[in-house]
């Protein structure tokens, strides 16, 4: 404060000066307006002279009274403490601060008067001071800053003092911006780029997919063993995840320019295991996401730490694999199981749909035939199949159907429970009958959520199979000759297969139409598979108004439906895929009241856009060219508000990706310091 006083020195001088000027002024001239001017400056002067010394007295005052509040004892031990400690009154201006203050944190500058919040805007004195205290910052210099209430109510102070652990920080920072990160780098379609290859190519395809990986790995400074033919490890410091997550995994677009006779890209997917205790758990962190990854289709990158998982990529459709020998291994797993157990229940998920229905129908009968007692769990009130159910119970399976009310009543400890068409327990028909079933296997072809039925003895997935009718159908043709669908199971098969394929149109390959044979062959009958698909006059004027309400946004259809539609779940599905054939439409939303305060979406696409990303941004999932979700507590304008967000956020994270290239070896890779969490 004294040095603020002695800025209003050269000040006074200038007053001084200027009075002089203007009495010599006016003696010289003996002009009158000039001596009143003279007065009149004069008095200013000494006002301003008055108010500097008040103003010193009211320091020198306050300062007095501070003092006193301190008491002296106080004042000599905050004066002499070792550490760096200043006092401010309750709104934050330092009134007082010792030695350690003024020569090691603030380098002699004078602070008082100023706001606390100038230097260290982090400590909120309106609350109790954490036990962890607060991390602050001043002039390139850590501190951990506490604080402490002192005085009585009327003249509150606030004590803080600092404790200087910059070094510590430092060190700690060091530490965990050196921590291990494994990876698993694994060529998606190994195989099928060497088939595709002709015979002078081969080499150099998989010469520059290893290239690019090893100038990739290289730029982050990291180390790359090549385990096998088609997959690498990756071991790299947490210090250049930053840079990695910021750029979205660009060797997952630089690899796709890779291709094999211009007909098949090469892609990868991508475990990283970070934020674990060890290396060992770092590389099993890796595993996991890698199978993560694979399972929702591959080319993409997924991300374990201890938190959970993050995924980078997976814009392209899955690779369809050709082999069948999972296929075999799986049958003869099942068979084993089936031969253990005393009874067989099988369901989906909640509001099933043909696939759903038929593929629990396609195993129904064989197990059937096997003399197991076996059971579907269906909601008959519930459901998108009611032409299938009917005509089901109208041909022999009028006793294969029960409720999920009375499911548990058919649970023992022997009990084989078979989910198929899901994957996760918050979409399952009946949870209450998954969590008290032993034994559990799964068979799903969507895309692998995070939270996925992580119990199964059999997890039977494959996101690049077309339905799940399509791998039961798989299934059932090793269970031998003698357990063979019948017509209606097959009919109920390929209803499933139709309606996940849009009629074969997509998510198509060589299995499917392998599998569709497989089905005729059996007596499914495609006249009376069609009509499974018909729908009454009212589902199609209400299907008919919801396709004519659609507004285009980013080459996406969109439709609110406002109205109350008593076959909604059907007719918004069916609109979603007809509004796929309108003109430079990508893909297609339509969203809807499915109950109070929960607003459904039904997303399609053809391919270009992989729907599952953004309905998984509103917590739900599917697969690329289908995909929906349920949203809890808006309306549906919050809901649009929502799904717009959702469609901005994918495109503009395609739009953010550079152009992919190389990175040369020898250039030096972008360190980053990351701060960890842990540290505050």
């Amino acid at each position: 404060m004294k040095k603020r006083l002695f800025l209003f020195i050269p000040l006074m001088v200038s007053l001084g000066l200027v009075n002089l000027a203007v009495l010599v002024t006016a003696v010289s001239s003996r002009n009158e307006w000039l001596y009143a001017a003279f007065f009149i400056l004069l008095m200013f002067t000494v006002m301003v002279l008055y108010q500097l010394t008040s103003l010193s007295k009211s320091v020198n005052k306050f300062y007095q009274t501070m003092e006193k509040q301190l008491s002296p004892y106080t004042n000599k031990s905050l004066r002499d403490f070792p550490l760096p400690v200043l006092v401010t009154r309750r709104g934050g201006e330092v009134i007082w601060y010792n030695n350690q203050m003024r020569e090691k944190v603030f380098g002699g500058e004078d602070c008082f008067g100023h706001g606390l919040a100038e230097y260290f805007p982090s400590v909120n004195l309106e609350m109790d001071c954490p036990a962890q205290g607060y991390g602050v910052e001043y002039k390139g210099h850590q501190y951990t800053a506490y604080h402490a209430p002192t005085g009585d109510e009327d003249n509150r102070l606030n004590v803080i003092y600092l404790v200087d652990d910059d070094k510590l920080k430092r060190i700690a920072r060091e530490y965990f911006s050196s921590r291990p990160v494994a990876a698993i780098i694994l060529i998606d379609n190994y195989e099928e780029l060497l088939q595709s290859a002709r015979e002078n190519e081969r080499s150099q395809i998989m010469g520059e997919i290893e290239y690019q990986i090893e100038c990739y790995v290289e730029n982050y400074n990291g180390v790359i063993k090549k385990l096998e033919k088609d997959r690498f490890f990756v071991a790299f410091e947490e210090r250049y995840m930053k840079s990695i997550v910021e750029e979205r995994f660009t060797i997952l677009d630089t690899v796709r320019k890779i291709n094999a006779n211009d007909k098949m890209p090469a892609t990868l997917s991508i475990g990283v295991g970070r934020d674990a205790q060890s290396l060992l758990q770092a590389e099993k962190f890796a595993s996991q996401a890698l199978d993560m990854a694979l399972g929702r289709g591959g080319d993409q990158a997924a991300v374990k730490n201890k938190n959970g998982y993050e995924f980078y990529g997976g814009v392209s459709k899955g690779i369809e694999k050709r082999t069948k020998v999972k296929t075999r291994i799986v049958a003869a797993a099942l068979s084993e199981l089936l031969d253990s157990c005393s009874n067989v229940l099988i369901m989906g998920h909640r509001f099933a749909d043909l696939d759903c229905l038929g593929a629990a129908v396609g195993l129904y009968y064989p197990i059937q035939q096997m003399g197991k007692p076996v059971k579907i769990i269906l909601n008959s009130r519930a459901n998108m199949v009611k032409q299938l159910h009917s005509r089901l119970l109208s041909q022999g399976f009028e006793t294969a159907f029960i409720e999920p009310e009375v499911a548990t009543d058919y649970v023992s400890d022997d009990t084989l429970l078979i989910i198929v068409d899901v994957h996760t327990p918050h979409f399952i028909e009946a949870p209450e009958v998954y969590k008290k079933c032993k034994n559990v296997v799964v068979i799903d072809h969507h895309r692998k959520m995070v939270d996925y039925i992580d119990n199964a003895v059999i997890f039977h997935h494959e996101p690049y199979a077309s339905s799940a009718s399509e791998m039961v159908a798989e299934l059932v043709q090793y269970f031998g000759d003698k357990y063979k669908p019948n017509s209606t199971a097959a009919e109920a098969l390929l209803a499933g297969m139709m309606l996940d394929t849009k009629n074969f149109i997509q998510r198509t390959g060589v299995r499917t139409f392998e599998a569709a044979a497989y089905l005729r062959k059996m007596g499914a009958d495609t006249v009376e598979v069609k009509r499974l698909f018909a729908t009454s006059m009212n589902a199609y004027q209400e299907r008919c108004k919801v396709v004519s309400s659609a507004t285009i946004y980013r080459h996406c259809a969109i439709c609110q439906v406002q109205e109350r539609i008593e076959e909604i779940k059907m007719v918004s599905a069916q609109a979603a895929d007809e509004l796929l054939s309108i003109e430079d439409v990508d893909a297609s939303f339509v969203f809807y009241y499915e109950s109070e305060q929960v607003v459904a979406y039904s997303a399609r696409s053809m391919g270009k856009i992989n729907v599952q990303i953004i309905m998984e941004k509103l917590g739900g999932g599917g697969h690329l060219t289908m995909a929906g979700a349920q949203t809890k507590g808006i309306n549906l304008e919050e809901g649009k508000e929502r799904l717009l967000r959702a469609i901005d956020e994918y495109y503009d994270t395609l739009e953010d990706k550079d152009e992919p290239k190389a990175l040369a070896a020898s250039e030096p890779g972008p360190v980053q310091m990351v701060p960890p969490e842990e540290i505050k």
